[in-house]
């Protein structure tokens, strides 16, 4: 396969399943797919979040030796939203190593107080910060005062996900 060409031919799902069944559980497949991501084409890297992020969810140790370079995208200024949603989603679901939780806390809070985030960014960002909680107990009543001060500006979407945190003891 093609990979720019086959980012580039069309943005649908089937495409993208298509990209994430081609790469499976090849390393250098996925970094071909990474190198993409991290890239300078702007309609390439948007097209190619969507594929990391699946690829990574369905085999989690496809980013470890990419995890630095995943939290330094993170740390850039006007980044896509597409490349902030699914790079936030993929974080929901895997262990994060340890020297990287403090870097994604930061980027997580950030998104979830910024008025003009996206809805899912938010919604992605407060499962990180929940799946975190876990280990650092003391970030909770951070995450609960930024929802509650958020709350009436906020879309369903957000309300949702945070309704369960803001019940969590």
């Amino acid at each position: 396969m093609k990979l720019r060409e086959q980012l580039l031919k069309e943005h649908t799902k089937v495409n993208c399943l298509r990209i994430v069944k081609w790469v499976g559980e090849d390393q250098n497949r996925f970094d071909e797919l990474f190198a993409l991501f991290l890239g300078d084409e702007y309609r390439v890297v948007q097209r190619a979040a969507w594929p990391v992020s699946y690829c990574v969810i369905d085999h989690p140790k496809l980013i470890t030796k990419h995890f630095k370079k995943l939290v330094e995208n993170l740390k850039k200024p006007n980044l896509h939203t597409a490349v902030k949603r699914n790079s936030i989603r993929l974080l929901q679901d895997i262990a994060i190593p340890e020297k990287y939780e403090g870097d994604i806390m930061n980027i997580c809070f950030l998104y979830i107080a910024e008025p003009t985030e996206a809805a899912a960014v938010k919604a992605f960002a407060i499962r990180v910060i929940e799946n975190l909680s876990n280990k650092y107990p003391e970030i909770l009543q951070e995450l609960k005062t930024i929802i509650e001060d958020r709350w009436d500006y906020e879309t369903p979407a957000f309300k949702s996900r945070a309704r369960k945190i803001l019940l969590k003891k």
